[in-house]
């Protein structure tokens, strides 16, 4: 058990963490998003579905970078 919290699986809790921060991450992004259309007044049903769209890829690529540094931050003491 103790293999697990080992620098060769920093991948895994990388991934665990960014799936763990994606989806609150998204929704935040979202409600952000649709705030600024609804202030600049180009909001439809339309416009919803493509800044959800946006607001996934994201939260996608946010969770991934900062999990993958904290992590590799995290681990980095446990190297040596």
């Amino acid at each position: 058990m103790t293999e697990l919290f080992s620098p060769e699986y920093g991948w895994v809790w990388a991934v665990a963490l960014g799936g763990a921060l994606f989806f609150p991450v998204r929704q935040f992004l979202w409600v952000m998003y649709v705030r600024r259309a609804e202030r600049d007044g180009k909001q439809d049903g339309a416009r919803r579905g493509a800044l959800r769209r946006r607001a996934t890829v994201t939260a996608c690529l946010l969770c991934f970078v900062f999990a993958s540094l904290y992590t590799l931050h995290l681990f980095a003491g446990a190297k040596g």
